[in-house]
């Protein structure tokens, strides 16, 4: 039974997918805990109801990085994590902290990897006139959106799409793309091997979601 921790900074929609995933799946696996780093995150009221074990580590409390990730390593170490979830975690975390965690931090992030890192990937996409866009599973290295990536989500880019309609389209692939990638490594299906992710040969590392349907390497 692996102890799932998930750090959120507000609503945590993909944290919602997780906790939906592992209870309707029953995975091998508890959410162990879900930590915000603003009180005010929405998301501690969903776990909160969910009966999942909440805390906050306020960012605004410390006087730098480096404190607030000690605090923060404390609090996730005291719910026993065999994996750290970061969804929709609003902070950039020092090396000494992902280091602490190689291995078994993951992250989604908004884009196809390794392009459009960082922030605004929507408009970056539209800007870079890109007929692709999507959302990256990776591990968490110091070097930000730069981990090995573990599964890709792809959507078209529609004539006349705007950055909240794209985004929209995006997220909902993380929803399918993100529980899945952890599924993973609770089923000791993913591993982390120097630079690159290993997955079971079994399982689909990508989706494409088109107009009608979502489509992986089996269907395609």
């Amino acid at each position: 039974m692996k102890n799932l921790v998930i750090l959120i900074s507000g609503r945590g929609s993909n944290m919602e997918a997780i906790v939906r995933a592992c209870a309707d799946e029953a995975w091998p696996a508890r959410i162990a805990a879900v930590i915000a780093n603003r009180p005010d995150a929405a998301g501690l009221a969903f776990a909160a109801s969910r009966g999942i074990p909440t805390a906050v580590v306020d960012h605004r409390a410390f006087d730098g990085r480096d404190s607030f990730d000690t605090a923060l390593a404390a609090e996730i170490d005291r719910f026993g994590a065999d994996l750290v979830i970061l969804a929709g975690f609003m902070r950039i975390l020092t090396p000494a902290f992902v280091q602490r965690y190689e291995g078994r931090m993951l992250n989604v992030h908004p884009s196809l990897l390794p392009s459009f890192k960082g922030v605004h990937t929507h408009q970056q996409a539209l800007d870079a006139g890109v007929a692709l866009h999507g959302a990256s599973v990776h591990f968490v290295i110091p070097e930000l959106d730069s981990g090995a990536i573990v599964a890709q989500g792809a959507v078209p880019v529609r004539a006349g799409d705007d950055a909240d309609a794209l985004a929209k389209r995006v997220l909902a692939v993380e929803h399918v793309l993100y529980p899945r990638a952890v599924r993973w490594f609770v089923d000791g299906k993913l591993r982390l091997d120097g630079s690159r992710a290993v997955v079971a040969p079994d399982e689909n590392r990508w989706i494409f979601a088109d107009d009608t349907n979502v489509k992986t390497s089996e269907n395609v």
